[in-house]
């Protein structure tokens, strides 16, 4: 019987909150300049890239895949609406149109080769669009840095629910009126995100089926799962969140700079989605547990900049959680599969 109560009823693990909240005390105590409002309010924008890569980086690590081409896929989408005002195009609307289709296709791409070619894992095929990608975003923009997008396409990076006129309503409530203008339009749709992804993948026949074929091949095949058609939709839908993610780059930054497309987006969301409890050998994982990790990840990065942390060091401290993440992982499945064969073992007694 697999056991409950180290878990909430949310599917977090009590440990990875207790991480996150001894950061924070860590972190409150390092610097006083860490609970002060705004740096909380800029953790959330910090977070919102990660948390919505993360999403797609999710659905693909749960199918025992893995998608290392989000983050250029963000910066490529970006690069696109950052080509279209080098073109003369200033219709905001369209280029988020273009941005969001660009991107899903990218991630249809992917999904394709998997399924389609056949390559032998996702790791191979995503590492190779993670470099066309990049060279992609650079050819588009001719190697330039564009700014002055308009401000359909930075409201979504830049905009914080105080600038909506019914949440006025609260301004005259003096505590809740500060929190709620504060608070990044972003990261407030990203938690909806993540509350109808939870509904999706707990309550629907897909969301089951992803988890399948990702636990268990041989029976989603035998249960007349298609499996190639829930790994393209997995891929598929993580290029999609992978152009909302480059859209709210774009908010965020103000310009659009192919050369961002080699940081390491993809380890950041990884480290979030194993952190939250998600597995490299698939069929686990859990949209509350990658917020969490989400959130750990981003308040690192805030931690680092506040205490002055050269980029030498912070690459060196992320990559040791990244490992202590793979560590935790692996540990998790041996001890589970040391309790499943005992339990074998007492119920054969």
């Amino acid at each position: 019987m697999t056991k409950t109560k180290k878990k909430g009823g949310n599917g977090v693990s009590l440990g990875t909150l207790l991480a996150l909240v001894v950061l924070c005390v860590l972190l409150a105590f390092a610097t006083p300049n860490f609970l002060k409002f705004d740096n909380i309010m800029s953790i959330l924008k910090q977070t919102t890239f990660n948390a919505l890569v993360a999403v797609g980086m999710l659905l693909c690590l749960i199918t025992a895949g893995i998608d290392l081409s989000v983050g250029a896929n963000a910066i490529f989408c970006s690069c696109v609406m950052g080509m279209m005002l080098q073109k003369g195009v200033t219709n905001g609307w369209l280029m988020l149109v273009v941005a969001i289709v660009a991107g899903t296709l990218v991630g249809w791409i992917n999904g394709m080769l998997l399924t389609r070619l056949h390559l032998p894992h996702p790791f191979v095929s995503t590492l190779g669009m993670k470099n066309v990608l990049w060279g992609a975003a650079l050819l588009v923009t001719g190697s330039q840095m564009v700014s002055n997008f308009p401000k359909e396409v930075t409201w979504l990076g830049q905009a914080v629910i105080g600038d909506i006129k019914f949440t006025q309503i609260f301004a005259s409530i003096p505590v809740l009126g500060n929190i709620i203008r504060g608070i990044p339009i972003g990261f407030f749709l990203v938690i909806l995100l993540y509350i109808g992804m939870h509904i999706f993948l707990t309550k629907t026949a897909l969301g089951r089926s992803i988890y399948c074929v990702g636990g268990n091949p041989e029976a989603a095949r035998l249960s007349g799962i298609h499996s190639a058609n829930v790994l393209t939709f997995c891929y598929t839908f993580s290029g999609l969140m992978a152009a909302l993610a480059g859209i709210v780059a774009v908010g965020r930054s103000g310009i659009s700079n192919g050369t961002m497309a080699i940081q390491p987006y993809d380890t950041d969301a990884i480290a979030a989605c194993i952190i939250g409890g998600a597995s490299f050998m698939g069929g686990k994982g859990t949209m509350a547990g990658t917020m969490v990790g989400a959130l750990i990840i981003g308040v690192l990065r805030n931690g680092f900049t506040l205490l002055s942390f050269s980029s030498a060091l912070q690459n060196v401290v992320l990559g040791l959680v990244i490992i202590l993440a793979v560590f935790m992982d692996v540990t998790r499945e041996r001890m589970e599969a040391k309790a499943r064969r005992l339990a074998a073992a007492n119920s054969v007694k």
